[in-house]
């Protein structure tokens, strides 16, 4: 029953609301510094290319704030 005390299920709850917080805030910036709305050209105009780039960097920065938390 170590592994289920209570700080630790708190603290991975707060590490995982403030690793989405931060990967949120990191894909608004770089939605505001691109020259086209990301979202308008993945949703409906259905870029795969950009898509894929998107994703790409989606994993980086999950990648990046995983390994701060750690």
């Amino acid at each position: 029953m170590d592994i289920l005390k209570l700080d630790y299920v708190l603290a991975s709850l707060v590490y995982s609301l403030l690793g989405v917080a931060v990967f949120w805030v990191a894909f608004i910036i770089i939605d505001k510094i691109t020259p086209y709305d990301l979202w308008k050209n993945l949703v409906e105009e259905r870029n795969q290319a950009l898509a894929t780039v998107v994703a790409a960097m989606c994993l980086g920065i999950a990648i990046i704030v995983a390994s701060a938390i750690h």
